[in-house]
């Protein structure tokens, strides 16, 4: 399942900051920030429901996170 995230994750900067975070708690989905957004949209594919998880951690690393349906 596709899951779609707004964001206000805005540089390749702090996309760099998160990504051994995601890589290291989410090691088997695919995800990808689309920074040229208006929305600045994180997309992830995953078989599991990660949505809670993912706002958590983009939370808890000072990030504004909330799923687009």
């Amino acid at each position: 399942m596709v899951y779609v995230f707004k964001t206000n994750v805005y540089t390749s900067y702090e996309v760099n900051l998160l990504k051994p975070k995601l890589n290291f708690l989410f090691p088997n989905i695919k995800w990808i920030f689309d920074l040229e957004d208006c929305d600045k949209i994180l997309r992830i594919e995953s078989s599991e429901n990660i949505v809670n998880d993912i706002i958590s951690l983009l939370n808890k690393n000072n990030f504004i996170c909330s799923e687009l349906e």
